[in-house]
């Protein structure tokens, strides 16, 4: 009997160790290929101004708190897009807010109040009519003693249309602020109005309710929310460790927080792969994933990553961020 049990627990004990090294054989980055190359770089909003990310919530004015402006460009206008692509960016990520006439505008906040000299919302007024507030008129780095952008944003904010445009062979990510599913729809008319090239070169992401209606008219489109994300990443964490893919996780967008990063089978680089073969964009956001704003936006920042990652970085100053990786070129 007992020489009965010494054998049984010795194949347990054989079995567990196979199943140990197969595990580590098949999510090992150091046993992948090297993916070379360098980062996919995101430009939050474009060259923005940035502010203190403390204390941050949804009716934050963050336009009353910028640090002190070391640049002229405002966030979402065509100069900053212009601005962060000649900086490095591969993508620029923008807001998109629905207008009176049925269009887009290109506009980050809930309300026109904090930023502008305007009051409501962008379905309040028309195109033409969002385009004679100041964009610039409510930023201040003082308290509000000065506002070094108040009269300058005159005719800066630009419809989606104009955007796309003015870069016809650029890369964006399209922010859909509200949880409306009739926003879906309407961005969804007008994306599926594209060529399909133009189509390959766009994302999405916001709430769950417009995603699911966007997704429904254009399966083909690359979109996010927090429920795709969780129908992705949820079963990929209990079972990714056999190198399957949910079918959650294909031609979708990811914004992975650093924090929950290392838990990912794979991460980076088998992580990384597999997302590529499933015609998936990886962006690497900072924090805990509480906030997609957060990004990596100094040297120290950079250094959390991983050695040689080559995945998407979400920043806030492309500014500092691409001569990092561009200087090399």
């Amino acid at each position: 009997m007992n020489r009965l049990k010494r054998i049984v627990q010795s194949k347990l004990f054989l079995f567990f160790a196979a199943f140990v090294v197969f595990v580590y054989l098949n999510n090992s980055s150091a046993l992948t290929k090297h993916r070379g190359g360098d980062p996919l770089l995101l430009a939050h909003r474009g060259l923005a101004q940035t502010f203190p990310m403390e204390g941050i919530a949804n009716d934050t004015c963050t336009a009353e708190r910028i640090y002190e402006p070391e640049h002229p460009f405002l966030e979402n206008t065509i100069p900053s897009m212009e601005a962060a692509f000649q900086a490095g960016a591969d993508i620029v990520e923008l807001d998109v807010k629905p207008t009176k006439d049925g269009k887009f505008a290109v506009f980050h906040d809930w309300t026109l109040d904090c930023r502008t000299n305007g009051q409501g919302v962008t379905s309040d007024y028309t195109l033409s009519e969002l385009k004679q507030l100041d964009i610039g008129y409510g930023y201040t780095a003082d308290g509000g003693r000065t506002f070094p952008f108040r009269g300058k944003g005159i005719g800066l904010m630009p419809s989606l249309e104009e955007v796309f445009a003015y870069f016809p062979e650029r890369s964006f990510l399209l922010h859909m602020k509200s949880n409306d599913p009739k926003e879906g729809e309407q961005l969804a008319d007008y994306l599926g109005s594209l060529p399909k090239e133009r189509l390959r070169q766009l994302a999405v992401y916001g709430g769950d309710r417009p995603i699911a209606a966007l997704k429904a008219s254009l399966p083909d489109v690359r979109a996010m929310s927090k429920s795709t994300m969780k129908s992705c990443l949820y079963p990929y964490m209990a079972i990714g460790w056999t190198g399957y893919v949910p079918q959650a996780c294909k031609h979708t967008e990811l914004h992975i927080p650093e924090k929950i990063a290392p838990l990912l089978w794979g991460w980076p680089n088998r992580f990384l792969n597999r997302m590529d073969r499933a015609d998936t964009l990886v962006i690497a956001v900072g924090g805990d994933g509480s906030d997609f704003s957060s990004g990596f936006d100094t040297a120290d920042d950079v250094r959390r990553l991983p050695n040689g990652y080559t995945g998407g970085i979400w920043t806030n100053r492309i500014d500092r961020i691409a001569p990092l990786y561009r200087s090399n070129d």
